[in-house]
């Protein structure tokens, strides 16, 4: 296996230095699910130098590639990534220029929801509970609490799958729910300028303490999960349909159908496997449909190796 990325490693160390470069990392540690099995190579590059020169030297060398932010939103599978998993954790640099924060894509959402309140910044304390990153959150539009991304993002960096580098404004983003044209063409975000409006730091701190206390209450966030499994489908809501299928804390083996909600499926024990989850999901997707004729759709992103 190690003789395929020979090359690509050789080159990858003229642009990393030998502690962001790690062999046969165990995926379970980077996801919020705490699943998955183990990928060839994670990189960590920490500068926009690092990043682009990295995926570049990825794409000349043909090697598969992931891109990974803090996990929240994804389902590894048991046999893990070939190829390059890079870890945008360390990517997470955060400017404020009057109402504008530039965020670099491996910055968590809930770093930059305490950065706008610090500076007065009122148009993102929806996000301050969403365990992700700027990066994932703009692909997928995400959204929480009458608020999401289309309605605070001035425009996004990005490259493409051929390595070029360009600037997407707002009006070229294809917002849509769950969906962007970086999602539709599979283009790796570098950072994003986010535009706000002036407010009164203590209302705006005010309204993070009451999202936070509801996601608490209404989510199961002291258990390993991807959070919500599934799209909403037109016209319905997930959690209520599976909720309305007698599924409420539906046990199948190491994973459960949340108490709290049904839209996550959560670990019971550290056995729990990814072969599990897909399982319960495809367990919850039947019954759902043969009740009520409706299609369940993922939101959560499945990938690796079966």
């Amino acid at each position: 296996m190690y003789s395929d990325y020979k090359i690509l490693l050789e080159r990858l160390k003229f642009i990393l230095s030998s502690e962001k470069i790690r062999m046969d990392e165990l995926m379970k540690k980077h996801t919020t699910f705490k699943l998955g099995g183990i990928c060839d190579i994670m990189i960590f590059p920490s500068t926009e130098e690092e990043l682009i020169e990295s995926i570049k030297c990825i794409i000349k060398n043909k090697v598969p590639y992931f891109i990974l932010g803090c996990g929240s939103n994804i389902l590894v599978k048991d046999k893990g990534i070939r190829g390059v998993v890079v870890n945008l954790t360390k990517f997470n640099k955060i400017v404020v220029e009057n109402n504008i924060i530039r965020a670099q894509s491996g910055s968590s959402l809930s770093d930059i929801a305490t950065i706008a309140k610090d500076n007065s910044l009122s148009g993102f304390a929806f996000a301050c509970g969403i365990p992700g990153t700027i990066g994932g959150a703009v692909n997928m539009n995400a959204g929480a609490y009458g608020g999401e991304m289309s309605n605070i993002v001035l425009g996004v960096r990005v490259i493409d799958l051929n390595g070029e580098v360009f600037y997407i404004s707002r009006e070229n983003m294809e917002f849509g729910y769950r969906t962007t044209t970086i999602m539709k063409n599979k283009y790796l975000v570098i950072s994003c300028d986010i535009s706000l409006k002036r407010g009164r730091k203590e209302e705006i701190y005010d309204e993070m303490k009451e999202l936070m206390y509801k996601r608490k209450l209404k989510q199961p966030i002291e258990y390993p999960s991807a959070g919500s499994i599934f799209k909403r489908p037109e016209g319905y809501f997930a959690g209520k349909l599976i909720d309305d299928c007698g599924l409420r804390g539906y046990i199948h083996k190491n994973v459960m159908v949340s108490e709290k909600h049904c839209g996550f499926i959560v670990t019971r024990n550290e056995n729990a496997t990814t072969s599990e989850v897909l399982e319960l999901i495809n367990i919850v997707k039947d019954k759902v449909y043969n009740k009520f004729n409706v299609i369940l759709e993922m939101e959560v992103k499945v990938v690796g190796e079966d």
